[in-house]
């Protein structure tokens, strides 16, 4: 009796242990083929050739190929890049689902780590007050990662901004803050039309405590600026979410975009 009692153990420790190996070959591969993809993407959104300008135009460079990454995925809208980060991806929108890019990747494949995504309710030229975009905490470094470099203040004087590409523009924002905040969601939470919800969510960011902020009270923000909430979780803290925020400085849209 012992002795098949040993003998179910083993089989089941070898079961175990083939399934945990199983797990871990299948994650890294999954990692290398999601690191790939976006890496592809990072090449496929370079401009091959530049466009003649016309001198008497005073546009602004975008170097993304949006017509090229539109032919793969037309939910593709907008780039984002931080300099001194790996944060240089597509960002995108389902029409449909909200949760969609939670789980799939910017070709619009199921894929672990996600896209950078903004909901349905967030407009595509960033005209809102606060533009909220996600991106997971990826343990590689990629997809929103490098948010939580910003919970140094060096770092953050250092890498101060974020620069959106669209079609048509070019928009720079400067960071002001990177708080570690709680998991409510932030646009069903507030309501941005009005000035004194624009206040409470910016005195929520600039009042909040934490070990692991980084507020930069020489950046200027007001209810009356356009700004940017990047949002991540925390992998040790399932109820809160690493922003950052970051308030529009500069915008240069293409002479075309304002007919």
């Amino acid at each position: 009796m012992k002795e098949t009692t040993r003998k179910a153990l083993r089989i089941l420790c070898a079961i175990i242990f083939i399934c945990a190996v199983g797990f871990l070959v299948f994650y890294f591969v999954q990692e290398k083929k999601d690191k790939e993809l976006y890496e592809n993407f990072q090449k496929k959104a370079e401009k091959q050739e530049e466009p003649e300008q016309d001198e008497t135009k005073n546009n602004p460079e975008i170097p993304i190929d949006f017509q090229e990454l539109q032919k793969t995925n037309p939910d593709i809208y907008a780039w984002i890049k931080i300099p001194g980060t790996k944060i240089d991806y597509p960002v995108l929108q389902n029409g449909f689902d909200d949760t969609f890019y939670l789980s799939h990747m910017a070709d619009g494949e199921y894929g672990s780590v996600g896209s950078i995504y903004t909901e349905r309710q967030t407009a595509k030229d960033f005209s809102d007050f606060n533009t909220v975009m996600y991106g997971h905490n990826v343990p590689n470094g990629t997809m929103f990662r490098g948010l939580h470099q910003y919970e140094d203040m060096e770092f953050m004087e250092e890498h101060p901004e974020v620069i959106i590409y669209t079609p048509d523009a070019k928009r720079v924002y400067k960071i002001f803050a990177a708080v570690v905040y709680d998991d409510r969601h932030i646009l069903n939470t507030f309501d941005f039309t009005k000035e004194s919800h624009r206040q409470e969510f910016l005195d929520s960011v600039l009042e909040s405590r934490n070990m692991g902020n980084s507020i930069r009270e020489d950046v200027p923000v007001t209810t009356d600026d356009r700004i940017l909430t990047l949002s991540t979780c925390i992998k040790t803290q399932r109820d809160k979410r690493f922003i950052v925020g970051a308030v529009l400085t500069d915008e240069e849209k293409t002479e075309s975009s304002d007919h």
